[in-house]
């Protein structure tokens, strides 16, 4: 199994880097949507009303205050969690200095659109490198394994706390963070599928 690591190596580092610009690529495209940010980008937009800071920067800053809260819930690091919780915030940056504001509705709508595949897309790209996970799932876990609340209830909990925080602070809340909410969990889901990277005649089971 070691030697099918190593051999499948480059393909994992080559995804990990890809999911984590396209995931950020995604959150800018669904925050041009201008119709309801995702839940922690709500946060991220919310603070960024109230700081001379850019919202990957405050993504970044976000993440590592996650990260901290990892370590009471005894979680691992891996290469991944840490890359995601650096990059995610400048790719996002750029994709909002590509993307413009204040388009007509009909094209806020796609750019929502686009950006909810994009990321859905990134996410199964970058968790099936098995790199670790991201800083926010990684968090969800932890709380979970630590109080033994099932994952849909701590997950729930934590997203409408940032919400709740984030539009409380100015964050774009509206449909689309509805309908994040609802679908961002089946499409990762079918992205993860597609773009795991066996590891082992058991990964290669598990897949099929």
């Amino acid at each position: 199994m070691t030697a099918v690591r190593g051999r499948r190596l480059p393909r994992r580092w080559v995804q990990l880097l890809i999911g984590l610009f396209l995931y950020g690529i995604g959150i800018a495209f669904i925050v041009r949507g201008e119709i309801g940010a995702a839940p922690w980008d709500v946060l991220s937009q919310g603070i960024a009303r109230h700081v001379p800071l850019s919202f990957g920067v405050i993504t970044i800053l976000v993440s590592v205050v996650v990260l901290v809260l990892w370590l009471p819930l005894r979680q691992r690091f891996g290469i991944g969690t840490v890359l995601n919780a650096l990059l995610v915030g400048p790719s996002a940056d750029v994709g909002l200095m590509l993307i413009p504001p204040g388009q007509p509705l009909w094209l806020r709508i796609a750019f929502f659109v686009i950006g909810l595949l994009v990321l859905a897309a990134a996410t199964g790209l970058y968790i099936g490198a098995h790199f670790g996970p991201g800083p926010r799932d990684g968090l969800m876990t932890g709380l979970h394994n630590r109080t033994g609340w099932p994952i849909w209830i701590v997950r729930t909990g934590l997203e409408v706390t940032v919400v709740a925080i984030g539009w409380a602070l100015g964050g774009n809340v509206g449909l689309g963070t509805l309908t994040f909410a609802l679908l961002v969990g089946p499409l990762c889901q079918y992205f993860m599928r597609i773009f795991a990277v066996p590891l082992g005649d058991e990964t290669e089971r598990v897949r099929k």
